[in-house]
């Protein structure tokens, strides 16, 4: 039976009907234009009920509906907390999409992004076939979807896969507190800070990051200078692949998966440093398991979270 999977992010919510094999038979996207708690709640109702809609149209019996959140997803309570949107600090998501679905026998569950997007890829992506497999997400901030033995790891208290708050450097600084030192360094956001950082340090600098306004430096800006040749760029993206890759070797030592998935906003443009980022990770990792994991690019690229989703639902039926 056809099943519906929500992305929710910071900026934007993304929903689809999918069918049993997998494939997205319709699909909505809406903006959330700077809602917080509820209205991002009502927001989710009404995207349910449109997709309802179209299924009730297409004579599709949806059975199940999942949901990936940007943060911890209590899988007992069916709430969430979802640091970049207000409000969402213990919110009942689950209710929302019940509440949607009305009389209808609908099941509803949630989980991670990190989760979600592990779960897509081994459905449609990258990890289709594997048992042991790890999604580095590397965005605005850095998250990991573990999947071992075939299950995806949740934890005690369903927070496994924060791995931001690797520590990675010494000796601990207080700016480490907010977000951890991993992703302090490495995300998208921590890229900027770096490259902000050096600016301060080197203001004889004058390529062309120097010419470009604070507000206006992103991730992908530092990819482009990089690839002109931009000597501050090129080390900022030095730095991160070393930190990528001592990531990346310590998931390899703990966890000997059979491949490690980049993906996330970062990667993207970040997947031509893959070669570079394994070179690292063997410096680090356990001898023998380094050289039997494949570190790849994600196939479902900003999709994976929805795909997830969508097979969160239908494992549950």
């Amino acid at each position: 039976m056809p099943v519906i999977g929500l992305d929710l992010g910071a900026t934007k919510l993304s929903g689809a009907v999918f069918s049993e094999q997998g494939d997205i038979l319709h699909r909505q996207k809406a903006a959330l234009d700077g809602r917080r708690g509820s209205e991002v709640g009502a927001l989710i109702r009404s995207m349910v009920e449109e997709l309802l809609q179209y299924a009730d149209g297409q004579s599709l019996a949806v059975s199940a509906a999942g949901i990936c959140v940007p943060g911890i997803a209590w899988q007992k309570t069916g709430r969430a907390w979802a640091p970049n949107i207000p409000g969402w600090e213990d919110y009942p998501v689950l209710d929302d999409i019940r509440a949607a679905a009305g009389a209808r026998a609908m099941r509803a569950y949630l989980d991670s992004d990190r989760a979600c997007y592990i779960l897509g890829e081994l459905w449609r992506g990258a990890a289709v076939g594997c048992r042991d497999a790890i999604f580095l997400a590397v965005g605005t901030g850095i998250g990991a979807g573990i999947l071992t033995g075939g299950q995806v790891l949740r934890g005690a208290h369903d927070i496994a896969g924060a791995i931001g708050w690797l520590g990675l450097s010494q000796p601990f600084q207080e700016k480490y507190k907010a977000c951890g030192d991993f992703e302090y360094h490495a995300s998208g956001a921590g890229l900027v800070r770096a490259a902000l950082d050096m600016l301060e340090q080197e203001p004889g600098y004058s390529g062309p990051l120097a010419r470009m306004k604070p507000a206006a430096l992103d991730a992908s800006g530092l990819f482009e200078a990089c690839s002109e040749g931009d000597p501050l760029a090129t080390k900022v993206l030095d730095q991160a692949v070393v930190y990528w890759g001592m990531a990346a070797a310590n998931l390899v030592s703990l966890f000997n998966p059979e491949k490690i998935i980049f993906g996330g906003g970062v990667f993207g443009p970040g997947r031509r440093f893959l070669g570079r980022i394994y070179d690292e990770a063997q410096r680090w990792a356990q001898p023998i398991s380094i050289r039997q994991v494949k570190l790849e690019a994600s196939l479902l690229g900003g999709e994976a979270g929805l795909y997830g989703a969508g097979r969160l639902a239908l494992q549950h039926e």
